[in-house]
């Protein structure tokens, strides 16, 4: 008889297989999966995702499918939930079978949504970035932070590493988990401000969370061949970019239809040029075609990135025998009799 208990992972779950696997092999791990699913971009049943805002924050659902397999995340994102003692950003999400329904997977996804974030950042960033890239600019110390210099530094080479945030705490919070994290081997600089932040750097990631339109990179501190990871403005109404910043680069998306209206891109006019990542991974499209092209991702997060995290998730908890059977649904000798449980 098949199983019908799906699997559950707990946050304590997914540190654990973090921590038995290593955060660099895990982040490898999911940018193999993500470039899998990305370049079979056609196969998927996508949409872009359904938002119900509100004047604190946002709870937004992300389903997405292919032939074999469904995907949902439930995310929230409330700026203010720190005052709150709670996280700005949680989620939990399942996969299940298409054919059946059958869920196989519940697994939370806040800690699991920062991992697949640093992944996808990065694997734009082998496809747009120069590949000598070494100096990452990271504006916004919160709880992405970390997971983004670490990744950037295990598996883009990134050795320095230049911070700025409006709240000191943050960076300094942040350099205390890279000392302890990354080791000599990346060199940290906290900076006064944005624009002392972008100086020398090869890569900038923006990280805000603030839900306003606000402008954090302006066109004067772009400097030739800077690829920027914009990962903050996320939502309608949010944004870290300056137009001017847009119409100075070759602007790179997840799903169009769904970043022209909560990415930096919900500043420009309906014709505004963009590229799907998926193109660049297929081979249908150059990327970077010039050592000083400046280049943005305007990252918004999609539900296929969800996907595959929970895709790889459910294949490692299995191999190193983690997670515990969820009594989700009814045990039933007739399956008809679901009165009979009572």
């Amino acid at each position: 008889m098949k199983r019908t208990h799906p699997l559950f992972l707990s946050v304590a779950d997914v540190a654990a297989l973090v921590r038995q696997q290593g955060l660099a092999d895990t982040l490898a791990g999911l940018v193999h999966c993500l470039d899998d699913d990305f370049r079979r971009w056609p196969e998927f049943d996508k949409c872009p995702r359904v938002a119900s805002h509100s004047p604190t924050g946002v709870i937004e659902l992300m389903p997405i499918a292919d032939a074999r397999l469904h995907s949902f995340k439930f995310v929230n994102g409330h700026p203010g939930n720190v005052r709150l003692g709670l996280p700005t950003v949680m989620a939990f999400g399942a996969l299940a079978e298409v054919n059946t329904g059958l869920p196989l997977l519940i697994s939370e996804l806040t800690l699991s949504t920062a991992l697949r974030t640093a992944a996808t950042s990065v694997l734009a960033a082998r496809a747009l970035a120069r590949p000598d890239s070494r100096v990452m600019a990271l504006i916004g110390n919160g709880a992405q932070s970390e997971f983004q210099a670490l990744a950037f530094h295990h598996l883009m080479g990134i050795h320095t590493l230049r911070l700025y945030d409006v709240d000191p705490s943050a960076t300094q919070r942040l350099v205390h988990h890279l000392e302890r994290a990354a080791g000599p081997g990346l060199r940290v600089q906290v900076c006064a401000s944005a624009a002392e932040a972008m100086q020398g750097a090869d890569i900038v990631t923006t990280a805000t969370a603030d839900k306003r339109l606000a402008t954090i990179v302006h066109a004067h501190m772009l400097a030739p061949g800077m690829h920027l990871n914009a990962i903050g403005g996320d939502c309608p109404g949010k944004t870290e970019l300056a137009p001017q910043v847009l119409q100075a680069a070759q602007v790179f998306v997840e799903f169009e239809p769904q970043t022209r209206v909560e990415g930096d891109l919900q500043q420009m006019p309906p014709d505004f040029a963009v590229v799907e990542l998926w193109r660049v991974l297929s081979g249908q499209h150059p990327g970077r075609e010039q050592a000083d092209q400046i280049t943005v991702f305007d990252s918004v997060g999609f539900a296929l990135e969800d996907f595959s995290t929970l895709r790889y998730l459910h294949g490692r908890a299995q191999a190193l025998g983690l997670g515990q059977p969820l009594a989700l649904l009814p045990h039933q000798r007739d399956p008809r009799d679901l009165f009979g449980l009572l």
